[in-house]
C-alpha cells in the first residue's frame, strides 16, 4: 500500500509539472508575440521608412522649415511674432525644420521683484530675439522658453511619429559648455542626433532618408558657431549652402544670392553636395506681407532665381515667416515644399 501510494503521488506530481511547463511555454509564447507586436525588428522599420520615403537621400529631399519658430502666440506673451501656433503645434502641421535663437540668462533679482514675482527664473540657456533682459514681449517672452524644454518637445513629437526628420537650426549666442549642458537635459536627444563624420558624409554623400529613419537618427541639429560639433551640432558653413536671410523691407529683393560671400550657391565639392537652406522672408514680419510672400512669389523665386544660381537644384529647406498663409494662389509653403518633394 505504501509503495502504491508513492507511485500514485509520483504520477499526480509529474502530471502537474508537465501543465505547469506547458502553461509556462503558452505563456512565453504569448509575451513574445506581444514584446513583438510592439517593437517591430531593425528589417521591419527600414522597410517602412524605403515605403515612406523611398530611395531620396536628404539631399534629395524639401523640408518645410519656420523661421524663428518659438516666437509665436501660443508657447509665450510674444507681440511680435514670427509664427501663429507653437512649435508642437507647427511639427503637427507638418513643419520639419525649425529656426531658434539661443542665449544665455543669468538670473535677475531685479526682474524677479519688479514683476513681483512673474520672471523669477534661474540662469539657463533660454530662446531669447536678441536680449533676454531688454523688452518682455519683443526680444524676450513671458514665460521665458527654455532651450532644453522646446528640444524636449522635438523630441517627444520624434518619438510619436517614428518615420519623421526634423531639423533644428540655431541662432547661437551660448558657450559649447552652456549648450552642453542644456542639450544633456533633454531625454532621448542623444540616441536621435545624427552625426555626419560617423556616416562618413564629407566621403560618401547624404545617405538616404529611409536609412536614418532605420537608424533612428532622426534630428539633424545646425549651428552658427563652428566649435560644436562635439556635441552632434553641425557648423552650418561646413554642411550648407544658404542665400540671403531677407527678401528686403518692400519684399522684392528677389534675387537669391549667397548668404556667405566664400561660399557660392552653387558650390561643388568631389563626392559631396551642401544642403541648400533658403530663406524667404523680410525684415519684419507681418501677416499681410507673409500671405503676400508665400504663395506664387515664392513657387516663381525657387522656379527662377534659386535654381538658377544653384546651378539647377531645389531647396531642402524653405524657410518661411506665418507659414500657413499664402496669397491665394492655391499655393501655399507646404503646397510648395510637396510639390518639390514629387520632382524626379
Amino acid at each position: 500500500m505504501i509503495d502504491m501510494s508513492m507511485s500514485h503521488s509520483r504520477r499526480r506530481a509529474g502530471r502537474r509539472s508537465l501543465v505547469c511547463l506547458l502553461l509556462l511555454a503558452l505563456l512565453g509564447t504569448v509575451t513574445t508575440a506581444t514584446a513583438a507586436d510592439r517593437a517591430p525588428t531593425p528589417s521591419a522599420t527600414s522597410a517602412a521608412a524605403t515605403a515612406h520615403w523611398g530611395d531620396r537621400r536628404l539631399d534629395e529631399v524639401a523640408f518645410l522649415t519656420t523661421h524663428n519658430a518659438f516666437t509665436n502666440y501660443q508657447d509665450s506673451r510674444w507681440s511680435s511674432v514670427n509664427q501663429s501656433e507653437s512649435i508642437r503645434a507647427q511639427l503637427d502641421a507638418g513643419v520639419r525644420g525649425l529656426s531658434l535663437d539661443t542665449h544665455w540668462y543669468e538670473r535677475s533679482t531685479w526682474l524677479c521683484v519688479i514683476s513681483f514675482g512673474s520672471d523669477c527664473y534661474p540662469s539657463d540657456v533660454y530662446l531669447c530675439h536678441g536680449d533676454c533682459k531688454t523688452f518682455a514681449g519683443a526680444t524676450y517672452a513671458l514665460p521665458r522658453q527654455s532651450f532644453h524644454g522646446t528640444m524636449q518637445t522635438v523630441v517627444d513629437f520624434l518619438a510619436a511619429h517614428p518615420q519623421e526628420v526634423v531639423t533644428v537650426f540655431l541662432e547661437d549666442y551660448v558657450s559649447p559648455e552652456q549648450l552642453e549642458r542644456s542639450l544633456g537635459r533633454v531625454r532621448g536627444l542623444q540616441d536621435l542626433v545624427f552625426r555626419p563624420d560617423q556616416w562618413g558624409v564629407r566621403q560618401n554623400g547624404w545617405p538616404r532618408v529611409a536609412d536614418l529613419v532605420g537608424a533612428g537618427k532622426r534630428l539633424l541639429i545646425f549651428s552658427d558657431r563652428s566649435d560644436r560639433e562635439r556635441l552632434g551640432v553641425m557648423y552650418d558653413k561646413s554642411w550648407t549652402v544658404s542665400n540671403f536671410w531677407s527678401l528686403g523691407d518692400l519684399g522684392n529683393d528677389l534675387g537669391c544670392v549667397t548668404r556667405w560671400a566664400d561660399i557660392p550657391l552653387d558650390r561643388q565639392e568631389p563626392g559631396f553636395r551642401r544642403l541648400f537652406t533658403m530663406s524667404h522672408h523680410r525684415n519684419v514680419p507681418t501677416v499681410l506681407t507673409a500671405a503676400l510672400d508665400n504663395g506664387n512669389k515664392l513657387r516663381d523665386r525657387i522656379a527662377g532665381p534659386c535654381r538658377t544660381a544653384t546651378g539647377g537644384r531645389d531647396p531642402n529647406y524653405v524657410s518661411v515667416d506665418f507659414h500657413r498663409l499664402s496669397d491665394g494662389s492655391g499655393h501655399t509653403p507646404a503646397s510648395v515644399v510637396a510639390e518639390l518633394n514629387t520632382r524626379p
